[in-house]
């Protein structure tokens, strides 16, 4: 063979293990922003990179809950809503004032909500109480959902899309579409609250003394990573795990094979939506206050988008946390450097839009390129 053949071969074998690798993903967030940063300097401040990683975090436990989902081949297009719905809920419980002026037009007005706050607003462990009602909440969403599709055995697009505009509709309908505010402050340490600070010194007066400028780990960021941590256990060193790839593989021959497709699919929803009322909380205590529209606009773009990009396929059966992790990175980098071109919001989906595309092309090749090496 000759050489220039020879490196031609070796060539396509790296650039397919490198396609084929977990860490794609993140060698293309790197690679991206090193090309980037000579032409928006901003991106590699301290800001900016605090700003990317509070951005991260809720985004990234949405993304997760929708892995579960893409893995059985299926889809949750109701998490926006959910994560809206569970917002004002949390908000209502625990509100420590109300204004009459504002929410008392509203259906929850004298029955939940008065102008001294949600019922659990003063009460001991009021939050963590609320928290729980919340997640429980969601927890039957996500149940009607896998009922509805391993049950009844509607298509999930469906079902799911009709949570979407049920749930966000009554979500709207409780409050009027107003905002909730007043929350609590060990509410809002779950959204903004700092372990660990990083100092910097002024660049413009660096005769001052150091100063805290920005966080380093936050209480987002442990609970992203500890539902991460929790989420690929699960999905990659259990039986549930391997049951949940073998109902994305084959839904028919995993039932031949034994494995309780009804309950896996039913619990793989309500992971889902439990996921989507977990970054709903983080979100609302990051912006303190309940809203009851949280997962409208380009939410649900951004957590499909951000775990296709990261490697789970939209075919079922393949799928990684880690892939996700590194999917909502670079999907919150793009976000972030798109809105430091001052590009306008159309463009800014025009781009986003463009990118998943581009991810389901790669998500083809690499089946393609899989199936060539087996």
């Amino acid at each position: 063979m000759p050489e220039s053949r020879r490196l031609s071969t070796r060539l396509r074998e790296r650039a397919g293990a490198l396609l084929l690798s977990d860490f794609f993903v993140l060698y293309l967030s790197l690679a991206y922003v090193l090309v980037l940063i000579p032409f928006l300097p901003t991106l590699a401040t301290p800001a900016n990179l605090s700003n990317v990683l509070s951005n991260m975090w809720p985004l990234l436990v949405v993304a997760i809950g929708q892995t579960f989902v893409l893995t059985i081949a299926g889809i949750d297009l109701s998490q926006g809503a959910v994560a809206g719905l569970c917002s004002i809920l949390v908000a209502m419980l625990i509100a420590t004032s109300a204004p009459a002026q504002v929410l008392g037009h509203t259906p929850v007005w004298g029955l939940v909500l008065t102008e001294a706050g949600g019922p659990l607003g003063a009460a001991p462990f009021g939050t963590w109480m609320a928290i729980a009602i919340v997640l429980a909440v969601a927890a039957l969403i996500g149940f009607a959902n896998g009922v509805a599709v391993a049950v009844l055995r509607m298509p999930a697009f469906m079902v799911t899309l009709v949570g979407l505009i049920a749930l966000g509709a009554f979500a709207i309908w409780l409050t009027q579409s107003n905002n909730i505010r007043g929350l609590p402050s060990d509410f809002i340490a779950l959204g903004k609250g700092t372990l660990v600070s990083l100092y910097f010194g002024d660049q413009y007066a660096p005769q001052l003394p150091r100063r805290e400028v920005h966080a380093f780990i936050t209480w987002p960021m442990i609970v992203a990573l500890l539902v991460a941590l929790c989420a690929h256990v699960a999905l990659s060193h259990t039986v549930f795990g391997r049951r949940i790839f073998a109902i994305g593989l084959n839904r028919r021959t995993a039932e031949i094979s034994g494995v309780p497709v009804v309950r896996v699919i039913i619990a793989v929803f309500a992971i889902s939506a439990i996921c989507a009322a977990i970054g709903g909380l983080l979100y609302t205590a990051r912006l303190e206050t309940g809203r009851p529209t949280l997962g409208g606009g380009n939410f649900l773009l951004d957590v499909i988008g951000a775990t296709v990009i990261g490697g789970t396929s939209l075919f079922g059966g393949k799928a990684k946390i880690l892939w996700t992790v590194w999917g909502v990175l670079f999907f919150v980098l793009l976000g972030n450097t798109l809105n430091l071109m001052n590009l306008s919001a159309f463009h800014i989906d025009m781009v986003k839009g463009g990118v998943i595309l581009a991810a389901a092309f790669l998500d083809v090749a690499r089946q393609r390129l899989r199936r060539g090496r087996t």
